[in-house]
């Protein structure tokens, strides 16, 4: 990553407190009702009640990753005492992928891994 200090994940601790520091390797967009998904991004309950638009850039096939949408701070972040709560699991997704599924309200991570063959 270029300029760590400016990156959003890491000023919002995300880096290195819910996850290790990481090369992106691969494109990804999140939309809800057209509107981007993105760092910092806020959505009422109303707005995230339909599945959003997941698509993962790439052009291999043969790759497969797993989506994976955590609350790292559940239920509170005064009181995390269900930290890293799992929301959403979805795996063996190929790359150029479509529609996938909705996303609770709250402060939440999105995470994508490949498998490596």
């Amino acid at each position: 990553m270029t300029n760590r200090s400016r990156n959003p994940l890491v000023v919002g601790r995300v880096i290195g407190d819910v996850l290790d520091p990481f090369e992106s390797s691969i494109s990804m967009r999140v939309t809800y009702n057209n509107r981007d998904v993105s760092n910092g991004s806020e959505f009422k309950p109303s707005h995230v009640v339909n599945q959003p638009r997941v698509c993962i850039g790439g052009d291999d096939l043969r790759n497969l990753y797993t989506l994976v949408v955590v609350n790292p701070d559940a239920p509170s972040p005064s009181d995390p005492n269900l930290r890293e709560y799992l929301h959403w699991l979805v795996t063996d997704i190929p790359a150029t992928t479509g529609p996938t599924f909705g996303i609770y309200y709250h402060f939440l991570f999105i995470y994508l891994f490949i498998y490596l063959q």
